[in-house]
C-alpha cells in the first residue's frame, strides 16, 4: 500500500475485480483520494478478460495475456486487497462479509463481481461439466483436457454468441493438437438469436464449417461421465462446458439491495438502491436503460463509476449521469484468426476483422499491465550526505527491514561478539522449562488479516523451533493514522484473527499494547514451556541430515512486489506458504538434534548459527533447496530484498547465482530447519504427508563452522 501524509477517515470497498473496478482502480493510483482506504476484494489474485477468453482457448493468447494481475493493480493504486470470495453484505452494520475471515466495513462499497454460467438445476452438472464463467477455473479446466491425447468430443451448452465463440475455438484448438474431435453445441431454442439475421448466418456458415454439430430446440436432462444426454438420446462427450443460463452470484438476493431477477438495480449514477452502494457490469441491471450483459458497457462505465465514487467519498458535488450506448461494435472470434463484425445493421468478417479485434483487445489490456511509474516526491535540498543513496530506495517488509546480524551482535554484545543465541530465550523456573521469544513485522501485505495471520505464525516459529508450545501471547500494534471509527474496525479484525490463530496454537492472548504509527506493525512476545528438553541450535551432529519444511524466496517476492515486477499469482501463492503453521511439523521433528526457523538472516545464515553453536559444518545440495514459484525468476532479474547485503557479508565467497542469492535471501515465516539423526527418511515422509513442502537438502560434517554447497 503507497504510504498516506494524510489520515484515514473513510473506507472504500470495491466487491470484485471486474473490468470496472480494474479501471477504477487504474485510475485511482493515477491520483488517490486523501483520507479514503481503498480495499479491493477477489478470490483469485488474477480476472481475466473476456474479450481474450476464445483466444486462448483456441490457443492464440498465452494465459498471462489475458489476465489481469489484480496484485499489481492493488499496489499501484495504493489499495489493500483482500484474497476471498465474497458472500454477504450486511447493509445495517456496513460491512461486507468474506469466507474465512473477519467482516470489512465499509462507509461505500461498490459491486462488480460479473455473473456465473453454473447449473447446478442440470443433474449432474456440478460433477461433470464446466461453466465457462468464472473464466478463470474454466480456463484451466480447459487446458489440462488440452493437454491429453487421442481422439476428443466436446459439447458446449448454450448457442448464443458465447457458446458460439468457444465452440469454434475448442476445435481450432484440438485440431492444431493433431486430436480428431467431434464437437457439439446445444441450445433449447434457436441459435444465435442475440445476433441480426446476416451475422447469424455468417456464423452459422464458420460452424458448418468447422464440424459443429448443431442440437436446437433440445433440452438437457442430465450430465454424466459418459457425456449429455437430451431428450431421448445422449451426446458422448468428454469435456463439457455450461455456455447459456448466464446469472446472478447467489448471495446478491440476501442483500436487500432492489433486484431484478436477481441483478442489482441500478440508477443513472449507478447508484443500487442503497446509496451507500453502487454496482457495475454484468451483475447490474439498468433499468432506466436496459441492456444485454457486455463488458462493453462495464468499461464504459468505469470512468462514471470513479468520479461519482470519489465525490461520494467527499461528500460534496453532483453525481455523473452514465449514459449508455444503444448499440456497440460487436466483435466475435471464429476459432481461428478470423472474426466476424456487426454494428449497426452491417456485417463484415475475416481476418482482418480479427486483426482489428486483435489491437483492440491488446490496447485495452495494456493499460493494465503498462502501468505508468509515478513520481517519486522530490529529496530536499540541501540534504546531509548520504541521502541521496537512501532516499530513492524502498525499504522491504517483513523480514527484509531487519537488522543485519552483524550489527545486531556487535549492539547487543560487549566486547568481541559471541556465539549467536537460540531463537528463544530459555528460562528455568523450578522444574519447568519455559521459553520466550518476541518478534514483530513491519507491513508486507496491506491485508490487516493476512499480515496478522504471517506475523502470528512468524512469532510462533521461534518457541517452535525450540520444540515448545506456546502458552501466553502479548500483543504489540501499531496502527497507520486513522478515524476512531476505522481504527476500530482494523482493530477488531486483528484482533479476532489473533485470537483465532493463539486459540489453536493452545495459547491465550492475555494483553498487549497499541499505538499509531507511519505504518501496520504487528508483533507478538510469547511464552511457552517444554515438556522435556529444549531443542536449541547446539546438539548437531556429523551425519544429521538438514530437513528444511517451507521453501526459500518470501524475501525477493514481496521485493518484487513492492516494485510492481513479481506476478500476483506468485504472491499469492508465497502469502498462503507465509501463513502455514509450524506446529506439527514442530511435533514430527522432536527427535531432532538441533533446530531452528529460517528467517531474517536466510538459510545459510540460520544453518550457520547452528554449525557454530554445534561444533560441526554443513553440506548443501543446491538443486535439493524448494523455492517458492516464480522466486528464481526474479532472482535472475536481480531483484533482491532490503537485508540481502548484510545477509551475504559472512559468506564473501558465495557464488553469484540466482539459486545461490535464494540462500541468503531473508524469509519471513520461513520453515524450520533441522538436523536430525540418520538420513531423516521417515521423518520426512511423515511432513510430506502432513501438508509440508518439506526436502532433505543436506547433510551435517565435521568440518567446523564451514559450509558447502554442491
Amino acid at each position: 500500500m503507497k504510504p498516506s501524509f494524510h489520515p484515514f477517515t473513510r473506507d472504500l470497498v470495491l466487491v470484485g475485480g471486474g473490468h470496472s473496478h480494474a479501471l477504477v482502480l487504474r485510475s485511482w493510483g493515477m491520483k488517490p483520494l486523501p483520507g479514503a482506504r481503498l480495499t479491493l476484494i477477489n478470490p483469485r489474485p488474477a480476472a481475466a478478460y473476456s474479450g481474450m477468453l476464445p483466444g486462448h482457448i483456441a490457443g492464440h493468447y498465452t494465459r498471462d495475456a489475458l489476465e489481469i494481475d489484480l496484485v499489481r493493480l492493488a499496489r499501484f493504486a495504493g489499495a489493500r486487497l483482500v484474497l476471498g470470495a465474497a458472500e454477504g453484505i450486511d447493509l445495517s452494520r456496513g460491512e461486507v462479509h468474506v469466507a474465512g475471515r473477519p467482516p470489512i466495513g465499509f462507509d461505500l462499497a461498490s459491486i462488480d463481481v460479473g455473473i456465473t454460467t453454473a447449473m447446478p438445476e442440470i443433474p449432474g452438472f456440478d460433477e461433470f461439466a464446466v461453466p465457462a464463467k468464472p473464466l478463470e477455473q474454466f480456463a484451466a479446466d480447459w487446458q489440462s483436457f488440452l493437454q491429453k491425447s487421442g481422439p476428443a468430443s466436446v459439447a458446449v451448452i448454450g448457442g448464443g454468441v458465447a457458446g458460439a465463440e468457444l465452440i469454434l475455438a475448442m476445435g481450432h484448438a484440438l485440431s492444431q493438437a493433431g486430436r480428431h474431435a467431434k464437437l457439439h453445441l446445444i441450445e433449447r431454442d434457436t441459435v444465435l438469436t442475440a445476433l441480426p439475421a446476416r451475422s447469424a448466418t455468417r456464423l452459422r456458415a464458420a460452424l458448418e464449417q468447422a464440424g459443429v454439430t448443431l442440437h436446437e430446440a433440445a433440452k438437457v436432462q442430465a450430465i454424466t461421465q459418459y457425456g449429455v444426454t437430451l431428450d431421448g438420446h445422449e451426446i458422448a462427450a468428454d469435456f463439457v462446458c455450461g455456455a447459456a443460463g448466464a446469472r446472478p452470484h447467489s448471495w446478491l438476493a440476501e442483500t436487500g439491495l432492489a433486484q431484478q431477477d436477481g441483478y442489482l438495480s441500478i440508477d443513472p449514477q449507478l447508484r443500487t438502491s442503497d446509496p451507500r452502494v453502487f454496482a457495475a457490469g454484468d451483475c447490474a441491471h439498468m433499468p432506466f436503460s436496459p441492456r444485454p450483459k457486455a463488458g462493453v458497457y462495464a468499461v464504459r462505465q468505469a470512468p462514471v463509476l470513479a468520479q461519482n465514487l470519489r465525490t461520494a467519498l467527499r461528500e460534496t458535488g453532483t453525481l455523473k449521469r452514465y449514459h449508455p450506448q444503444k448499440d456497440y461494435l460487436k466483435l466475435v472470434s471464429m476459432g481461428g484468426k478470423s472474426a466476424l463484425g456487426d454494428r449497426l445493421g452491417l456485417s463484415f468478417a475475416g481476418p482482418w476483422v480479427w486483426r482489428w479485434k486483435d489491437r483492440i483487445d491488446r490496447k485495452f489490456m495494456s493499460k493494465l499491465k503498462d502501468l505508468p511509474q509515478m513520481a517519486l516526491p522530490a529529496l530536499p535540498d540541501p540534504r546531509a550526505a548520504g541521502a541521496a543513496e537512501l532516499g530513492d530506495k524502498v525499504l522491504c517488509g517483513g523480514c527484509g527491514a531487519k537488522l543485519g546480524q552483524g550489527a545486531l551482535m556487535a549492539a547487543l554484545c560487549e566486547g568481541a561478539p559471541e556465539m549467536p543465541g537460540d531463537d528463544a530465550a530459555l528460562v528455568r523456573i523450578g522444574d519447568a522449562e519455559l521459553v520466550f521469544s518476541t518478534d514483530h513485522l513491519r507491513e508486507i501485505t496491506a491485508d490487516p488479516v493476512t499480515m496478522t495471520r504471517i506475523a502470528a505464525q512468524h512469532a510462533l516459529g521461534d518457541i517452535w523451533a525450540m520444540g515448545g508450545q506456546p502458552r501466553t501471547v502479548l500483543t504489540s500494534l501499531v496502527l497507520p493514522r486513522m478515524s476512531a471509527r476505522l481504527s476500530s474496525r482494523t482493530l477488531e479484525e486483528i484482533m479476532s484473527t489473533a485470537r483465532a490463530i493463539m486459540s489453536a496454537a493452545g495459547a491465550e492472548i492475555v494483553g498487549g499494547h497499541t499505538s499509531q504509527g507511519a505504518e501496520l506493525t504487528i508483533g507478538f512476545a510469547i511464552a511457552g514451556e517444554c515438556d522435556g528438553t529444549a531443542i536449541g541450535l547446539a546438539g548437531a551432529r556429523p551425519g544429521d541430515s538438514l530437513i528444511l519444511t517451507k521453501p526459500l524466496g518470501s524475501g525477493v517476492l514481496m521485493a518484487g512486489e513492492m516494485a510492481g515486477l513479481a506476478r500476483g499469482e506468485d504472491v499469492a501463492v508465497a502469502l498462503d506458504q507465509m501463513i502455514q503453521s509450524q506446529a506439527q511439523a514442530s511435533t514430527l521433528l522432536k527427535d531432532a538434534h538441533a533446530m531452528t526457523d529460517v528467517t531474517g538472516f536466510g538459510l545459510l545464515g540460520h544453518l550457520r548459527n547452528i554449525c557454530l553453536n554445534s561444533g560441526v559444518g554443513a553440506e548443501i545440495t543446491l538443486e535439493s533447496v524448494p523455492f517458492m514459484q516464480g522466486a528464481l525468476d526474479l532472482a535472475r532479474r536481480g531483484i533482491r530484498s532490503s537485508l540481502y547485503p548484510d545477509n551475504r557479508a559472512p559468506f564473501p565467497d558465495l557464488a553469484d547465482s540466482p539459486r545461490h542469492d535464494l540462500l541468503i535471501d531473508p524469509q519471513t515465516s520461513g520453515g524450520l530447519l533441522a538436523a536430525v539423526p540418520g538420513n531423516g527418511a521417515d521423518t520426512l515422509s511423515a511432513l510430506r504427508e502432513a501438508g509440508y513442502a518439506a526436502a532433505q537438502i543436506g547433510n551435517v560434517t565435521e568440518s567446523t563452522g564451514q559450509i558447502r554447497i554442491v
